[in-house]
C-alpha cells in the first residue's frame, strides 16, 4: 500500500463515522403521554397484546418515602442519602410483579434507572434487572438514550420493561404525568413511539379478569 493512501485512510474513517452519525434518527419529543385515540388498547385487547410481545412498559417507581431526598447522596448505591420506596411501594412492586408472572407476561430486557428506589422496584417485581444510566441522565442531555430506548423496537413474543422516574418521561413523552407505579405502555416505532395504554397500581389485580 502506498504512502498515499495511508494518509487518506483517517480521512475515510472520519467520514464514514460522520455517515454513521446522520443516519441516526433524531427522536422528537411526543407532545402528550396519554394513549393515542387511534391506538388505546384496554381490557382483553391490552393483555393480548402484551402477551403477544413487541411493547415498551415503563414505570415510574412506586411510593417513596417523602421524607427524605437525594440532595446528600454521593453514589447511586449510596441508598442511605436517597429517597426510597415506602413499605407500601414495595408492597406495590411485589404485587405487580405477582400480576406478571400469573398473567404470562413476557420479560425480554428488565432496566432500571441506577437509583436506589428504582432498583429496588425492579428487582421486586422482576428479580433480574440491569441498570442504565440514560433513564435517568441529565436533562440538559434532551433525554436521548431515554428515547431511543422507547422508540427501539422490541422482538415479537417478548416485552422491555423499564423502570425510571417521572420527570424524564414527561419531559420527553409529555403530560400527564405519571403517578407513583403508574406505567405506560408503549409501542416502539424506530423515529417514535405511540403510547396505548396507561396502567396504575390498582388496575393491575383486574387486568385479565
Amino acid at each position: 500500500m502506498s504512502v498515499q493512501r495511508l494518509h487518506c485512510l483517517p480521512a475515510l474513517l472520519l467520514a464514514c463515522a460522520t455517515l454513521t452519525a446522520h443516519a441516526q434518527p433524531t427522536l422528537a419529543n411526543a407532545v402528550s403521554s396519554a394513549p393515542a385515540a387511534d391506538a388505546a388498547l384496554q381490557g382483553p385487547a391490552l393483555l393480548d397484546a402484551l402477551r403477544g410481545g413487541g411493547y415498551v412498559v415503563y414505570f415510574r417507581h412506586t411510593a417513596t418515602d417523602f421524607s427524605r431526598g437525594d440532595s446528600a447522596m454521593t453514589s447511586y448505591t449510596d441508598c442511605d442519602n436517597q429517597r426510597l420506596l415506602s413499605e407500601q411501594g414495595r408492597r406495590d412492586a411485589t404485587a405487580i410483579g405477582q400480576r406478571i408472572r400469573a398473567l404470562q407476561l413476557p420479560v425480554g430486557e428488565a432496566l432500571a434507572s441506577p437509583y436506589c428506589r428504582t432498583m429496588d422496584h425492579a428487582r421486586l417485581m422482576l428479580t433480574t434487572v440491569t441498570p442504565r444510566n440514560e433513564i435517568r441522565e441529565a436533562q440538559g442531555n434532551g433525554y436521548a438514550g431515554l428515547k431511543q430506548l422507547l422508540a427501539t423496537p422490541v422482538p415479537a413474543g417478548t416485552n422491555r420493561w423499564i423502570v425510571g422516574h417521572g420527570t424524564p418521561f414527561r419531559a420527553v413523552a409529555g403530560p400527564p404525568h405519571l403517578s407513583e407505579g403508574e406505567a405506560a405502555v408503549i409501542r416502539p416505532g424506530s423515529t417514535g413511539w405511540t403510547v396505548v395504554a396507561r396502567i396504575s397500581v390498582a388496575d393491575w389485580a383486574g387486568l385479565g379478569l
